[in-house]
């Protein structure tokens, strides 16, 4: 069956995005940077495939934080779990007349990695995408030798569509991208998926989780 086009009804906004355990935030340099750099001190291994960093001193971080604010594509949100910034995510590529829209820069700093509010925070995001904005299409790409954002991207039920080689250089080297998505088809059975996984009754009394996401939003 061919699917019908349409175009998505909106663009995102500047407004805050709540879930129970995480907020996103529109960013907010004077606000966040303090917090965002703290975060970002546990994992050196955070800048390795990004554009831009590491940052020597949260002044530096902050400069850079101002130039991603001002942006409205991509659209950056501070994430922020018991009112401290530990991470960034953003929306980008934006096309409502395709119904399109990816998500990318994103970063967790240590303490919020692989955690319930990490994985809420994909999933409001993939929420707005599909059910506030209604596009067709949400994508995720990363280099393809990140394994780290790959099993993050199969993870949350995204689907594999292939490597474009030789797409881009970053940071003086190349990268080949991998490409992945979720259909508006298909975004009934990862919602359940994600609200199934992230349901109080999927953890044990010592937080450990009970079923798995991939197990929840594979199809």
């Amino acid at each position: 069956m061919t699917p019908t086009p349409h175009p998505a009804r909106d663009r995102p906004r500047r407004t805050v995005l709540e879930g129970a355990r995480v907020r996103l935030e529109p960013l907010d340099p004077e606000r966040h940077a303090g917090d965002l750099f703290a975060a970002a001190e546990g994992d050196p291994a955070l800048w390795d495939y990004l554009p831009y960093g590491p940052f020597d001193d949260v002044g530096a971080l902050t400069e850079h934080l101002r130039a991603q604010a001002a942006s409205d594509d991509p659209l950056f949100y501070a994430v922020v779990v018991g009112g401290v910034a530990s991470g960034i995510v953003s929306y980008l590529r934006i096309e409502p007349a395709h119904g399109c829209i990816e998500i990318g820069h994103i970063w967790f700093g240590a303490p919020l990695q692989r955690t319930p509010a990490a994985t809420e925070a994909i999933y409001l995001l993939a929420r707005e995408a599909f059910d506030g904005l209604g596009n067709r299409r949400f994508e995720w790409k990363c280099n393809a030798a990140n394994e780290r954002s790959r099993r993050a991207a199969e993870r949350f039920g995204f689907t594999f569509e292939g490597v474009f080689r030789q797409h881009m250089i970053v940071k003086g080297g190349n990268r080949d991208t991998a490409w992945y998505s979720i259909l508006d088809g298909e975004w009934p059975a990862v919602r359940a998926g994600f609200e199934a996984w992230l349901d109080e009754a999927n953890f044990d009394a010592d937080g450990v989780q009970r079923r798995s996401l991939g197990g929840l939003t594979r199809r």
